[in-house]
């Protein structure tokens, strides 16, 4: 199973596939917030497509930015084709890397068992 994750600067994205990966699982971060492209993200064929935000508030908790929340808007609007095709949107300004991780992990168990009907 590809997981393709998506999301602004900052929201998880590294993080999460790190986790995912070491859990086993197949994840690729698709770097969409930096591209014109609206459907950069079909470039890895994903399973199941996770789109990741966060306030500018908490981005600037996790990295020192030099942009504030024109750009975050920016990045919404290069995500928009992604967020509206994405099985899972998850905030995760108030989740810990592994709270992010078993969302995904409980979909992924869902979606296999046929208890959760796709998209």
């Amino acid at each position: 199973m590809r997981v393709v994750v998506v999301g602004v600067c900052a929201s998880g994205k590294t993080t999460l596939v790190q986790n995912l990966t070491r859990m086993g699982i197949e994840a690729y971060n698709a770097a969409q917030e930096h591209s014109q492209i609206k459907q950069l993200w079909k470039k890895k064929q994903p399973d199941i497509l996770v789109m990741l935000d966060a306030t500018l508030a908490t981005i600037r908790t996790r990295r020192k930015i030099p942009w504030g929340e024109e750009r975050l808007i920016a990045q919404r609007e290069r995500l928009a084709d992604a967020r509206e095709h994405a099985d899972l949107f998850i905030e995760t300004d108030r989740l810990t890397k592994e709270e992010v991780a078993q969302v995904i992990l409980d979909y992924i168990r869902r979606k296999n068992d046929g208890s959760h009907n796709h998209r």
